[in-house]
């Protein structure tokens, strides 16, 4: 593989380090002006000015050259919350959440989570790939390098199998890293609604062990919600998953305290997601445990809901914050992390640089990958956006618009405004 210089940057802006960002540090973003960026062998090698890059390393003359054409640089983005293996569609029940029905009235009349599930027990592996190939796309268009995929619209022992199989067949398909997530505890199916306890059982003692077995997934989630999974009912689970190797998250506190914070924080996970509903002791615990909040302010916005998550709060208090887009077919139907930014610079209050660090390295430190992505630093993986902007502040300034303008995956320029350049991954 030959080096790749990016040259011509107006700016590099970047989080530093390997951990998640909290506090005052979150918003610590390092910027660099009229910048370089040398890619050999899959990582970073060199950040800094072209006068810096040719004291230390010269002319390079053999470098592939890619011009930055006064754009801003910053790390790959990271989605570590998304549902991508499903299959079917949900719009009629967005048109009746338009005339005013809410998502719980409508999941309680047999949509919602189940109807997606209906669908995707239906379709084949194959049918699940085909299904999810055009969704990476869009997320590479839009600078996601890395995402999480869980299951949970299978729901039993072969439909969750099916759907993680399909995850692990697309991620060779398209050069997306995928990190699958097992979450097989996403709502009680309906052949066990008269018996939830059963249906517990075979999460924990037979498709969590099974799922491990046949290395299929990193993470185990649940949803801790009322009128779900309670506290204690998640915390069976998450157990069950951390014996079986599978590392805990959790959908927490999302349209009601359910506990789901102070669960996260007490067994440590690696993220409490969504938390619109969460109370100041939960946001004080997820603090003192330094699990990442890891919000989806997309579901707020497509749900038209009036509660959105306490992100200036949990800054303040120390949580550190990520953001995803949490891309499923019926609360959060994107996969534009540039979108999920701008949303959380005007509805959630974060600052500019709050919110890169949020989808780049506290999203990655998240799904235990801070020591490989997230930063542009020597040494890490060369997973690199250029956006056409002259500085940071345009991911938000400019709104409405998808701002990369190229992709770098792993030192190889991938893709270029709207032409993909490498398919498949080697």
């Amino acid at each position: 593989m030959r080096d790749l210089l990016i040259t011509d940057l107006a700016e590099i802006a970047t989080p530093l380090g390997t951990t998640s960002r909290r506090g005052r540090d979150q918003g610590a973003v390092s910027k660099v002006r009229d910048g370089e960026i040398l890619c050999r062998d899959g990582r970073i090698l060199f950040v800094g000015t072209r006068a810096e890059r040719e004291a230390t390393l010269g002319e390079l003359p053999d470098a592939e050259r890619l011009d930055g054409r006064r754009g801003t640089a910053v790390p790959g983005f990271v989605d570590a919350h998304t549902h991508l293996p499903w299959a079917g569609s949900r719009e009629m029940e967005f048109a009746q959440r338009l005339a005013g029905r809410s998502y719980e009235e409508i999941a309680a009349a047999g949509g919602g989570i189940l109807s997606t599930v209906r669908s995707t027990r239906g379709a084949s592996r194959d049918e699940l790939v085909a299904a999810m190939l055009p969704r990476l796309e869009r997320m590479l268009a839009c600078g996601t390098t890395t995402a999480e995929a869980k299951s949970g619209y299978g729901l039993s022992l072969p439909d969750e199998l099916r759907q993680l199989e399909a995850i692990r067949a697309v991620a060779r398909l398209q050069p997306v890293e995928l990190v699958p997530t097992l979450l097989a505890a996403h709502e009680v199916p309906a052949e066990h609604r008269a018996d939830r306890e059963r249906y517990l059982r075979e999460v924990c003692e037979e498709i969590i062990p099974s799922v491990a077995a046949a290395g299929l997934a990193r993470f185990c989630d649940v949803f801790c919600e009322q009128g779900v999974f309670s506290a204690a009912e998640s915390r069976r689970v998450l157990a069950a998953g951390s014996a079986h190797g599978l590392l805990p998250r959790l959908h927490a506190d999302e349209f009601a305290d359910s506990g789901g914070a102070a669960l996260a924080a007490e067994l440590g996970a690696w993220s409490a997601d969504h938390l619109m509903a969460v109370s100041e002791p939960g946001i004080e615990a997820l603090a003192a445990a330094g699990v990442t909040a890891l919000l989806l302010p997309g579901t707020s916005f497509f749900l038209r809901k009036k509660a959105w998550a306490p992100a200036r709060r949990m800054v303040e208090a120390g949580v550190p914050v990520a953001l995803a887009t949490d891309c499923n077919p019926g609360s959060s139907n994107t996969e534009s992390l540039p979108c999920i930014a701008q949303l959380a610079v005007f509805e959630l209050g974060l600052t500019i640089e709050e919110v890169l660090t949020a989808v780049t390295l506290n999203a990655a430190a998240s799904l235990a990958l801070g020591e490989e992505i997230g930063s542009l630093e020597p040494g890490k993986r060369a997973d690199v956006l250029v956006l056409d902007a002259p500085n940071l502040l345009h991911l938000a300034y400019h709104y409405g618009v998808n701002p990369v303008r190229s992709v770098v995956k792993a030192g190889r320029e991938i893709y270029r405004a709207g032409n993909l350049l490498l398919a498949h991954r080697d």
